[in-house]
């Protein structure tokens, strides 16, 4: 018996080598890797041209009518037709993009928002703004398609949901200073006030492409280009530990068709089409993995649209005006007030979604804008019964639940669009995919912005807050049915979980069986470390 059990003890020891007890334990949460979050910042920086546009033009749109003196329809469409010339951008980003590659995609979004400013801020009539409309809002579209991306390509997976909402703070903090340039220029004469708002935002796309120029190129397109060498540099640059580097490069290969065995510097990429077997793959012969992924990236897109954040964002003004507050000044630091929120909220959603998920953020932000835009439909109406009589309560509530609106919308539905709608896709149809979402983003947020004044003239301003209210708890419905957590999955392991439809709670059940056992066994047979679903991942 003696013998036996030496015998047991001494396979048991070349089991485990010269492991020790602190081998075995939990494994530490890595530490924030400082240069993905460096990459994430500067890709991002993109974003504030989108924000500082739609800020800026809620305030600047009240001397433009005034200067121009043009109709509210005309109103309607120059906020909103931003929106729908983001489209083309957004369409040929995703082939840029795959092209060029995903930086010098920034800096082209840079370069030609900076010309779309100008233009702007030199208008001398209608016409003249609506082409620098239309050159800024191609910029756009290319800002809002690449940024996230770039940053979800690079993140490591145990910081990839705190990254990747990069853009949306930087969404936030471009609309936050359109609300203080807002403030800043208003004392100005009419005429000079509103160019100098709009033509000051080419500032910011110069910093971009300065930034840019410390930007490494994303290592899935290096590897797409058959780049192994680089590719290898920079994930060991943004990964949490070298065996997480080289699991990510392993699964990229995999996706990309490169075979394991390749480890040249530079080696042949199997050819492949020019995109159209890509958009046949998404669209017209989709596996049901593809098909749940790509409805659930166009469906969260839409709903965050429809909900009616634009109405809140672009004309604050006029619904504080239907509040009770008369005074232009008072106006402007309300939605000052606004755009802090949206801020501040949207820094805290950042630090939350990699520590409680995508779902509980998801599902408690909708439930949350329901309520506002339901309370904020009822102060309205009470108004309008009472023909408009000023009533301090009425005016404060309005207040307070736009406010709470913002906020509830940037600590869920607004950042966690732009996350999952990045992190879901297989990586060679990620572009592609990313655009469908962003089109769809900018089409129903087109349609709002420029209907919402007529919309409010039709069925009364609290009608319209009651109508977003409606379409919100239909999106609350929508996610709790069809939508599963992505926190801390690796990228190239969302098909395993998408494919089941409002049947996904499956899918997640093996998949964290597997990672139980993963985990019980310290690694995964070959010796090299298994990353779990809130550890790391690639």
């Amino acid at each position: 018996m003696a013998g036996r059990r030496a015998e047991d003890n001494a396979v048991f020891s070349q089991q485990t080598g010269s492991r020790s007890l602190s081998d075995f334990d939990p494994q530490k949460k890595p530490k924030r890797n400082k240069y993905a979050f460096g990459c994430a910042i500067l890709a991002s920086m993109t974003s504030i041209l989108l924000g500082y546009d739609i800020g800026v033009m809620s305030g600047a749109a009240i001397y433009i009518q005034k200067d121009l003196k043009i109709s509210d329809v005309e109103i309607e469409i120059l906020l909103g037709i931003i929106n729908v010339y983001s489209l083309f951008g957004s369409a040929a980003a995703g082939r840029t993009s795959d092209w060029i590659g995903r930086r010098y995609t920034i800096v082209l979004a840079g370069a030609i928002f900076f010309a779309g400013a100008l233009l702007m801020g030199f208008s001398t009539n209608y016409a003249f703004l609506m082409v620098g409309r239309f050159v800024a809002g191609i910029g756009i579209g290319y800002a809002l398609m690449i940024a996230p991306v770039y940053t979800a390509e690079v993140s490591p997976a145990s910081s990839r949901g705190f990254l990747t909402s990069f853009p949306e703070v930087f969404v936030n903090v471009g609309i936050l200073l359109g609300y203080v340039s807002n403030y800043a220029f208003s004392k100005l004469p009419t005429n000079l006030g509103w160019r100098l708002m709009l033509g000051i935002g080419a500032v910011p796309s110069v910093f971009l492409a300065v930034g840019v120029l410390a930007m490494p190129e994303s290592p899935r397109w290096l590897v797409m280009q058959g780049r192994l060498g680089d590719a290898t540099r920079v994930l060991n640059k943004t990964s949490d530990s070298k065996e997480e580097a080289l699991l990510r490069l392993a699964d990229i290969k995999e996706a990309a068709g490169i075979p394991e065995h390749c480890t040249d510097d530079v080696v042949q990429v199997p050819k492949r089409s020019k995109g159209q077997d890509v958009w046949k793959e998404l669209l017209l012969h989709p596996t049901p993995a593809v098909r749940h992924i790509l409805i659930c990236a166009v469906g969260i897109h839409f709903f965050q649209q429809a909900s009616g954040i634009d109405a809140i964002v672009l004309y604050s003004p006029r619904v504080f005006e239907k509040a009770g507050i008369t005074n232009s000044d008072h106006k402007l630091l309300c939605t000052v007030a606004v755009g802090l929120a949206k801020t501040v909220f949207i820094l805290v959603a950042t630090f939350l979604l990699d520590r409680i998920g995508r779902r509980p953020l998801l599902l408690s932000s909708v439930a949350g804008m329901v309520f506002s835009l339901g309370s904020l439909g009822v102060a309205l109406t009470i108004i309008d019964q009472h023909h408009g009589a000023k009533m301090t309560w009425t005016t404060a509530l309005c207040l307070t639940m736009v406010i709470a609106y913002a906020a509830l919308f940037s600590i869920g539905l607004g950042p966690i669009t732009w996350v999952y709608s990045s992190e879901i896709f297989p990586l060679k149809l990620r572009a592609q995919g990313c655009s469908m979402g962003v089109a769809m983003n900018r089409v129903v947020s087109g349609v709002l912005s420029m209907t919402f004044i007529s919309l409010y003239k039709a069925i009364t301003m609290g009608g319209a807050f009651f109508l977003y209210g409606g379409i919100a708890a239909v999106a609350w419905v929508f996610f709790y049915t069809m939508y599963p957590e992505t926190q801390g999955r690796t990228l190239e392991d969302m098909e395993i979980l998408f494919g089941k439809f409002h049947k996904w709670r499956e899918a997640n059940a093996m998949l964290e069986t597997k990672t139980q056992v993963n985990h019980g066994d310290g690694n995964n047979g070959t010796g090299a470390v298994e990353l779990g679903t809130k550890g790391l991942g690639n």
